[in-house]
């Protein structure tokens, strides 16, 4: 690589995408002025081969190598090779680890990328909880294949509640509500059976649950959709549609939404599936 007239050239050198040493140059670089220096960025660095390599080229061109190494070996590398072609370094992680780890009393991870897998488990979660409202309670059907889990019940049986709960893990969620008179989607049929997880419940559990729903709204508690006999027979009709797609079913009554969500990720964790 040749030098570019009259500008400091800059390796940004990381073994991961690069883009903390890459930042934290241009801070600096705009203390002088950056559009009068060049940088020049060496992602997935990984081998001592490739060190030296880099070297060669800084040494070439009176370059400065800014870098973010967390394996010791790679780091130790960079010390050597920087001391054999006198080029100047810039350890931007080295110091501020060593620091961490003091006042810490824990040894770093070295793990390259760290800070970008946590950024991608953040938007993973984001973009799970988007998808779980988009597909709460029926809403879009046409997108329940593209959920990791879609939970079928009658109403009251934690759904949503489950959704949200999960989606905050990452999972993409779609609930399904059950109701004998409306038939459902035929998009569930077109999924595989061990992605569909079927929520039931006691049924005097449900009423209770259903008659305070009712109360908190202003409405008759003796209301169809709090009557014994109809919650009977919607449970029937679930657990009859739970059967047809052989579906895994999680009894709900009198257990927090934690406990059942555990559960739905240990079944996911066993299937192979999920994030």
């Amino acid at each position: 690589m040749e030098k570019s007239p009259g500008k400091p050239v800059v390796f940004i050198v990381s073994d991961s995408i690069g883009e903390t040493a890459e930042f934290v140059v241009k801070a600096v670089a705009s203390q002088f002025d950056s559009g009068q220096i060049e940088m020049r960025r060496v992602p997935f660095v990984e081998t001592e081969a490739q060190i030296e390599k880099i070297f060669e080229e800084a040494a070439a061109c009176n370059a400065i190598i800014a870098y973010t190494l967390v394996v010791p070996e790679l780091r130790q590398k960079m010390a050597d090779e920087a001391a054999n072609h006198s080029v100047l370094t810039a350890d931007i992680l080295g110091s501020l680890m060593g620091a961490f780890a003091r006042v810490s009393y824990k040894e770093p991870h070295l793990e390259p990328g760290r800070l970008r897998q946590l950024d991608e488990d953040y938007f993973r979660r984001v973009a799970a909880i988007e998808f779980a409202v988009k597909h709460d309670d029926g809403k879009d059907p046409r997108g329940l294949q593209e959920a990791e889990v879609v939970l079928i019940g009658v109403s009251r049986t934690s759904k949503t509640p489950l959704s949200i709960y999960l989606a905050h893990q990452g999972i993409k969620v779609a609930n399904l509500p059950l109701v004998p008179e409306v038939e459902p989607p035929e998009e569930l049929f077109w999924i595989p059976s061990h992605r569909i997880v079927g929520l039931i419940i006691d049924p005097s559990h449900l009423q209770q649950i259903r008659k305070e729903r009712l109360k908190s709204l202003g409405l008759d508690e003796k209301a169809d959709y709090g009557a014994f006999e109809r919650i009977e027979e919607e449970l029937a009709y679930a657990r009859r549609l739970m059967k047809k797609i052989g579906c895994t079913i999680f009894e709900v009554s009198d257990k927090a939404v934690e406990e059942v969500a555990n559960r739905i990720v240990q079944m996911i964790k066993a299937k192979g599936g999920g994030s």
